[in-house]
């Protein structure tokens, strides 16, 4: 019986820690485990976020090619961001189970989530429940956590080619990692039979 429900979640920020600069966009993909015994990549949900922060780099913005002053005009305040992630989640989260966030590199993406929650004063639907995937995939395909970047999984994997075009688009780069979360924990099933 399943135990989890996974969110694959990747975010973009206008810089490197949260609290100085902001989350300004996020991505989520649920994985779960289906009735005919396999593991599905779900639903996608997006949002961008107001910056409320004191501080932007540009070259974050360069990297994630979001307009930060489109972003303070039509970015969703973040309590409102918040609550529609909260709900987006526990609607999703398969009963029985427990939401996990999922991150590829994940103490980075799950850190301004969590943050976002507490500087709301809401509670976190995921806890302190995270998965890296770079270090599951260090584990069951045997790799140093330095060799773990999404292109060698992708391969390892059997994955489709990233599209380029679609990088840094956080609901993109959440999908991307649901594939590698799909890939890893089949892999891992098919070790154990």
């Amino acid at each position: 019986m399943a135990r989890v429900t996974w969110f694959c979640i990747d975010i973009e920020a206008s810089g490197p820690v949260p609290g100085l600069y902001d989350m300004v966009s996020l991505g989520a993909v649920v994985v779960y485990d289906d009735d005919a015994g396999g593991i599905s990549v779900g639903e996608r949900f997006y949002m961008e976020l107001r910056p409320e922060a004191p501080r932007c780099d540009p070259r974050a913005m360069a990297v994630n090619g979001l307009d930060i002053e489109a972003l303070r005009r039509d970015g969703l305040p973040r309590a409102e961001a918040m609550r529609k992630l909260d709900v987006w989640v526990r609607a999703r989260t398969v009963p029985g189970t427990e939401a996990a966030f999922v991150g590829h590199n994940a103490p980075f993406d799950w850190s301004f989530v969590a943050w976002c929650f507490a500087a709301e004063d809401m509670a976190n639907p995921f806890g302190y429940k995270g998965l890296d995937t770079k270090a599951l995939a260090g584990g069951v395909l045997g790799l140093h956590w330095l060799d773990t970047n999404k292109e060698r999984l992708s391969a390892l994997l059997s994955l489709p080619e990233e599209d380029l075009s679609q990088k840094h688009r956080a609901d993109y780069d959440a999908w991307f990692q649901a594939l590698i979360l799909k890939g890893l924990l089949e892999r891992q099933r098919s070790q154990r039979a």
